[in-house]
């Protein structure tokens, strides 16, 4: 095992002052400890390290995963109940129903595992999904060395400050600790450690600094900037492997690797697409440039019909209400383009945002710019015996349509949700409104443009602003 201090770069000030805190195994340590800072500032890194190096009894849970009181109180006992015993030994699971029960097993735990007379961890991750569970759950951890009369240390660690989290009631005040963010020299540090054994440490450290001057202003994730330095150091070594430059020929090496890193800035914590995916997309850019805009997510996963949807969406959030009649209508008539327009009318509707649209209005466009593209599928048909009872709802709409359009109309608000759900649509106001729901399209003209391409639809003749 490294040493703490090779193990644990640059938090050396936070690792001294934790291990005073601690001080030896049978001291009574802080009851309870506070530490924040902002995502990948190590804080959940340096604890497991600290406490594993040190082999202390502890225990680390997520409150993500143990999304309720009597998940994570268990959850707690049974990594304690299994922190010295084989897989056989704690085979048997503890079940904990009330913070009352947790004081009296958690008693019971330690003694049978030996470690009653030392300073027991526990580590809550992610410490500010306490906040939405049972009141007293924060103030009773926070005070369980006096509940339980033993030495237990609780560590929150959390991403937002401290007073945030007291409660109005108040609450025995924890020791407060901040982790601040890395900076620049210490994320070149870092991430130089990580260089490949063939190469030597100079060249990946001019690696990493030529990654940092691209992504520093924009991205200061540690976790993200190692996953965008491993994904993008084949290609900066190529010339290298090819035979094409050394490793000091840092000027044809920045050449290489420029336009690749410029396109690696699209997808900027967006892990939607694996590190092969990626590199073979680096090797085609014709699909590159037909991925402009779009995420790769919706490019491969959204269906046919979604798209339309998505198109149908961004039409009348961009449109304006009376302009439905000339696009989307076949028999309008003539419409002079004099009284169509707006007399003296300059404001794009794509510099005011978009606009929230009913839902009626949605499909209207929907199956007017569908047409016979879209026929209705098994699935869709199977739909229809296990939902008939909902169906009535789907007879509010504003025109008389045949079955076939009916069941239609029950699977689009189903990819509704599905893309409300993805964050492509927004749900204004709420679902219970008389006047029914009402959305917005939140994806760019670039997105949507992508989209479009891919199903041979030009949006751009039915957007009134490019009229």
């Amino acid at each position: 095992m490294l040493p703490l201090e090779n193990a644990v770069l640059c938090r050396e000030s936070q690792v001294s002052a934790l291990t005073a805190l601690f001080g030896e195994r049978h001291h009574f340590s802080f009851p309870s400890i506070f530490i924040y800072g902002h995502t990948a500032s190590g804080k959940t890194y340096v604890m497991e390290t600290l406490l594993k190096t040190s082999e202390l009894p502890h225990v680390i849970v997520n409150c993500v995963e143990c999304f309720t009181s009597k998940i994570l109180l268990e959850h707690i006992l049974n990594q304690l109940n299994c922190h010295s015993s084989s897989k056989d030994e704690c085979a048997s699971y503890i079940a904990c129903d009330s913070f009352n029960d947790f004081v009296h097993l958690f008693k019971k735990v330690i003694q049978d595992q030996g470690v009653d007379d030392q300073t027991v961890y526990i580590v809550l991750d992610k410490a500010e999904y306490l906040r939405e569970m049972e009141a007293n759950l924060l103030p009773a951890f926070l005070r369980l060395q006096e509940l339980t009369n033993r030495n237990v240390t609780v560590i929150f660690l959390s991403q937002i400050v401290w007073e945030k989290f007291r409660p109005n009631t108040g609450c025995f005040e924890p020791f407060i600790m901040y982790f601040p963010d890395y900076s620049i020299g210490h994320l070149q540090k870092i991430l130089s450690h990580d260089h490949p054994p063939e190469y030597s440490a100079d060249f990946y450290a001019a690696y990493i600094n030529i990654l940092l001057g691209v992504f520093y202003t924009v991205c200061r994730d540690l976790k993200e900037l190692r996953h965008l330095a491993a994904l993008n150091f084949s290609k900066y070594c190529e010339p290298v492997v090819k035979g094409e430059a050394n490793e000091r020929d840092t000027r044809k090496l920045w050449r290489n690797i420029e336009p690749h890193l410029k396109k690696a800035m699209h997808t900027v914590y967006l892990r939607e697409i694996s590190s092969s995916q990626w590199e073979k997309l680096q090797q085609d850019d014709t699909e590159m440039g037909q991925l402009k805009g779009l995420s790769a997510h919706a490019h491969v996963e959204l269906p046919y019909y979604s798209k339309f949807i998505l198109i149908a969406a961004y039409l009348a959030s961009y449109n304006p209400t009376r302009t439905d009649k000339r696009f989307f209508l076949k028999h309008h008539g003539k419409i002079k383009k004099a009284s169509f327009m707006k007399k003296h009318e300059k404001t794009s509707n794509h510099l005011l945002g978009p606009k929230p649209f009913p839902l009626d209005r949605l499909l209207a466009i929907l199956y007017s710019i569908v047409d016979s593209r879209v026929a209705p599928t098994a699935n869709i048909f199977s739909q229809m015996r296990k939902e008939a009872h909902q169906l009535s709802d789907l007879f509010m709409i504003s025109w008389h349509t045949d079955i076939s359009t009916k069941i239609q109309i029950k699977s689009s608000q189903l990819q509704i949700t599905s893309l409300v759900t993805l964050q492509l649509l927004t749900l204004v106001g709420h679902d219970d409104q008389l006047d029914g729901p009402k959305y917005k399209c939140t994806v760019s003209l670039d997105f949507v443009r992508a989209i479009a391409r891919t199903v041979n639809f030009d949006i751009i003749k039915y957007l009134y602003d490019f009229l």
